[in-house]
């Protein structure tokens, strides 16, 4: 039987803003569920809102007892191991591929990494795929609810995001703080 207090999850592919959402719902009142051993850097200034243990969910899902009613990060291919005995509400980030993939890219760079254009361009591929995946998967959970987020769009209209999210969520959150955390000059990958 599913818990009756769900976890709220921030969900996507990695370089999708899903940060930037840790931080809006930090802002909007939702207590957060990190560890701040991944330190913020050039790549996310402004902080990664990361909780390590996510990452051994497979084997490790003790920590899930702590993350109700607080907020915690999680990559896209993780939540196929979310336990059905807990409710979670999903704010899954999307971001326009190209964007993605740049931004991956700069990182690389900035890391001292090789960046290959055509490991790249598959590298879209497969997760075009996998999101695909990820999202049929989560259609058929009864026990999980998901608002799809443009990053992009969250950029143009951080208040009306901020909004939505809030609507979803259905809790009282502060969406002007929410919506002064989007930092468009964080925005470097834009593509038309």
């Amino acid at each position: 039987m599913a818990d009756p207090e769900p976890i709220t999850i921030v969900s996507g592919l990695p370089r999708s803003g899903t940060s930037m959402a840790m931080k809006m719902l930090e802002a909007g009142g939702i207590p957060t569920l990190i560890d701040n051993i991944r330190v913020a850097d050039e790549d996310n200034p402004k902080g990664y809102y990361e909780f390590e243990r996510v990452k051994q969910i497979a084997t490790d899902q003790a920590w899930l007892e702590d993350a109700k009613g607080r907020v915690v990060k999680m990559v896209a291919a993780l939540l196929l191991q979310l336990p059905p005995r807990y409710r979670y509400d999903v704010v899954f980030m999307r971001r326009r591929m190209e964007e993605v993939l740049a931004s991956q890219n700069e990182m690389l760079v900035r890391q001292g990494k090789p960046v290959d254009a055509a490991k790249s361009a598959s590298l879209g591929v497969l997760f075009q795929q996998h999101l695909k995946q990820v999202e049929a998967w989560l259609a058929k959970q009864p026990n999980i609810r998901v608002l799809y987020v443009s990053y992009n769009e969250m950029l143009a209209d951080p208040l009306a995001q901020a909004r939505s999210i809030q609507q979803f969520l259905g809790r009282a959150l502060d969406t002007d703080a929410m919506a002064g955390v989007v930092d468009p000059s964080l925005y470097r990958n834009r593509k038309a």
